[in-house]
């Protein structure tokens, strides 16, 4: 698909008409994708470079604290000599406020038009424990399906943890192990034994299982949002 630069706004020529244009180009393909039910990588993308705008209109210095990992250090000084030789050029300034403005404003109404597409994905789903959980539920199993499909995935996961701004946050890393169908002999209980069973090192593993009525694409859309929603259900039931 079509994709923006981390400094695309300061890129070369800074004219109104030819980053808009650049501009809708990106969010036409991001809204082909949105009306696929198809949300990653692009939902996140388009959020970082919504967040980028913002931050370097409010200030130079807040952009290089909230997004050290994303900005090189070639990037941020570029950023921050554009916004000095701002300072000195009325014109240059007038420009890149208007393109930020209609920027900040057009990349909204597509990122509500995802974030509308994330929540019903999120409202869709439903997670339960199989069996019992044990006490630490730091690691487990994930057992995915969604729509009519019988069609199950089976994910490995391990909660982490990383620290932004003095604050902590929750991490989830899964990792596929395979597909499983469901049946009257193959049911999630079964399929947590046989994972006991396989997996020793795991002798009393959390498995959990995340349903939906609906079909979405796994990779793009299903699993990202699951795990996300499962990080909050596990907060929740702590």
């Amino acid at each position: 698909m079509k994709t923006l630069s981390q400094t695309w706004f300061a890129d070369g020529y800074i004219d109104f008409e030819l980053k808009k244009y650049t501009l809708l180009a990106y969010l036409q393909e991001v809204t082909r994708y949105f009306n696929a039910a198809r949300l990653y990588p692009q939902l996140g993308d388009l959020i970082f470079h919504y967040n980028n705008l913002v931050a370097f209109r409010e200030n130079k210095k807040y952009l290089q604290e909230q997004f050290p990992k994303r900005l090189t250090g070639i990037q941020l000084e570029k950023l921050q000599l554009l916004y000095e030789q701002m300072i000195e050029d009325d014109g240059l300034m007038q420009e890149l406020e208007s393109i930020i403005h209609f920027s900040i404003a057009t990349m909204k109404t597509t990122i509500s038009s995802g974030a509308e597409l994330y929540e019903q994905v999120e409202e869709s789903l439903q997670i339960q424990p199989v069996g019992l959980v044990p006490v630490d539920n730091s690691e487990g199993f994930l057992l995915l399906r969604s729509g009519n499909s019988k069609d199950t995935g089976v994910y490995q996961y391990r909660l982490g943890f990383f620290e932004r701004h003095d604050e902590q946050y929750r991490t989830l890393k899964t990792t596929f192990i395979e597909n499983r169908t469901l049946s009257l002999v193959t049911t999630y209980e079964h399929i947590k034994l046989e994972l006991i069973r396989c997996r020793p090192e795991l002798w009393n593993p959390a498995v959990y299982c995340i349903e939906t009525g609906l079909s979405y694409p796994v990779e793009e859309t299903l699993l990202p949002i699951a795990k996300r929603s499962f990080v909050k259900f596990l907060r929740t039931a702590a």
